[in-house]
């Protein structure tokens, strides 16, 4: 079992200095490796029917909306499933003292979603993206493991690092990031998204409520 994991949004509480009002982190699966495999090769049959560079880095927040709706066309037949937290960060819904700190904000929020999943997860890789802060992300792959495992079920049996640059399934996980994020706005494309794969979704939470 895979499992590839990326946000949108930002941790920080400053939302009206330019912090976004959404915090969401997006874990995508695939219980079976060689369909991961298949939609693997099928991204990077994507980047030729695009005429794209091979090394583009499909991101939700680079791509134009056409590049969206046909990179999330193309992954809707395979077979995997995604889950989402949804962080609201209005000053009225997020009170204690931990949420002023970015990376403890960052931590809560991904075991908040490793725990919803929990029920459909065993002895799994988890992949999170490993640019940005290094030490940070061993921190949170060690908090994670920590946090997600019972002494009699491993539910993650590894967390690794990559860089989401040459990973076309951390890709995939920033675009249903994204699709989440973008269906909690109000912009005209707030619903198309995350319509498209909608058949693949497990469970989105909106916390707190």
């Amino acid at each position: 079992m895979l499992v590839f994991v990326d946000e949108s949004g930002d941790p920080g509480l400053k939302i009206d200095a330019g912090s976004s009002r959404y915090f969401v982190i997006a874990l995508v699966v695939f219980e079976d490796n060689e369909e991961a495999g298949a939609t693997d090769k099928r991204i990077e049959l994507l980047r030729r029917e695009l005429r794209l560079d091979p090394r583009f880095e499909f991101r939700f927040n680079h791509c134009n909306k056409d590049f969206r709706e046909r990179f999330l066309v193309a992954i809707a037949p395979y077979e995997f499933f995604y889950y989402g937290i949804v962080v609201d960060k209005h000053p009225n819904k997020l009170r204690g003292p931990g949420f002023k700190y970015k990376n403890s904000f960052y931590k809560y929020a991904s075991s908040l979603v490793f725990q919803n999943a929990k029920a459909y997860l065993s002895n799994a890789i988890a992949v999170i993206d490993g640019s940005g802060s290094r030490d940070f992300r061993r921190e949170l792959a060690s908090y994670l493991k920590k946090r997600t495992n019972d002494p009699q079920q491993r539910y993650i049996r590894e967390v690794k690092l990559q860089n989401s640059l040459g990973n076309n399934l951390l890709q995939m996980a920033d675009m249903v990031a994204g699709a989440i994020h973008r269906s909690f706005g109000e912009k005209p494309d707030a619903n198309t998204y995350r319509g498209i794969i909608k058949h693949r979704e497990v469970y989105v939470q909106l916390w707190p409520k």
